[in-house]
């Protein structure tokens, strides 16, 4: 990979981060290390232990997230269940299977405790005829159940607004949509958020998500872009051509945190199907930085609100 190719005078700069795996998603950081599912070498990757390593799973995870008190939870790609790191092995956390979901997507979480995953519905590296998706809403005490119906192959989860929007990414769709988040953790109404077909091109197929001091991050695989995007504008770009972004999210100082996928000149499905394609983590220190958006506790805002009436 050369690193120089994905960066100009004018543009942040990118940094080589991890190297190694198959397919890097749902990147982490936490407590000053990274985290990330290797979907298709079915591994955990991570530098928690000082050196990046990987740890060989049984049957892979897809989104990570980190809960309120620390542990590590997964979205288990093919087992339709949320499992628990215990350092060894994927414990389960929540069993979907009751609720008939499908392969599993990426995961993300409130303050709360509450965690919304991705039910894709359908093996799109398999072939299978794509069927619309769901948004499963888990609750801290493991309970699970359905948010929101019909949603076109759904992707990168992000909260914002201080937890009062979930912003979707609808990778066939190349859209972002946004659902209200109820007091009660439910989804409301749906709206569109942004339109990357029109805002950058028809090459946008958003992947991984994660949101800003302004609006949310990006990564469109084959657009060859990361984009901070808003409500049907784009605030900034960074290309990493001729790699496909897969995934960010933002580090405790706000350096952007990305997967990047080569797959060797082939399209991104027949790479992925074929295993001809490699990832690796890269780092962008973007000018004016900031650290992600806090996710608040909108329960306690609104009790908080109440009391000053």
């Amino acid at each position: 990979m050369t690193i120089s190719r994905m960066s100009s005078d004018n543009a942040p700069a990118i940094r080589q981060y991890a190297t190694g795996m198959t397919w890097g998603e749902g990147p982490r950081w936490h407590n000053g290390a990274l985290w990330l599912s290797d979907t298709q070498g079915s591994c955990l990757w991570t530098d928690a232990s000082g050196s990046w390593r990987s740890i060989q799973l049984d049957s892979p995870s897809n989104g990570l997230w980190f809960l309120p008190d620390g542990r590590l939870v997964g979205a288990m790609m093919r087992e339709r269940r949320i499992g628990e790191w215990n350092g060894r092995t994927w414990q389960t956390y929540a069993d979907l299977k009751a609720l008939g979901v499908g392969p599993l997507g990426d995961v993300t979480g409130d303050a709360n405790g509450n965690l919304y995953v991705d039910d894709v519905a359908f093996n799109a590296a398999g072939g299978e005829t794509p069927v619309p998706g769901r948004i499963i809403l888990i609750r801290s005490d493991g309970s699970a159940t359905v948010a929101a119906e019909d949603v076109e192959f759904p992707n990168g989860l992000a909260l914002i607004d201080g937890g009062r929007t979930l912003v979707v990414a609808q990778t066939a769709a190349r859209r972002l949509t946004a659902f209200e988040v109820l007091p009660d953790g439910n989804l409301g109404a749906r709206r569109l958020y942004a339109d990357l077909d029109t805002l950058i091109g028809p090459d946008a197929r958003p992947d991984g998500i994660w949101p800003a001091q302004q609006g949310v991050w990006v990564a469109t695989t084959s657009a060859q872009t990361l984009a901070r995007v808003g409500e049907n504008e784009i605030y900034e770009t960074v290309s990493t051509a001729p790699l496909l972004p897969i995934a960010c999210c933002l580090d405790d100082t706000g350096t952007l945190i990305a997967t990047v996928a080569d797959t060797r000149g082939r399209t991104l499905i027949d790479a992925v199907k074929s295993r001809a394609v490699t990832t690796s983590v890269v780092l962008v220190d973007l000018v004016d930085s900031q650290p992600p958006e806090v996710t608040n506790n909108y329960e306690q805002e609104v009790k908080d609100d109440e009391q000053h009436h």
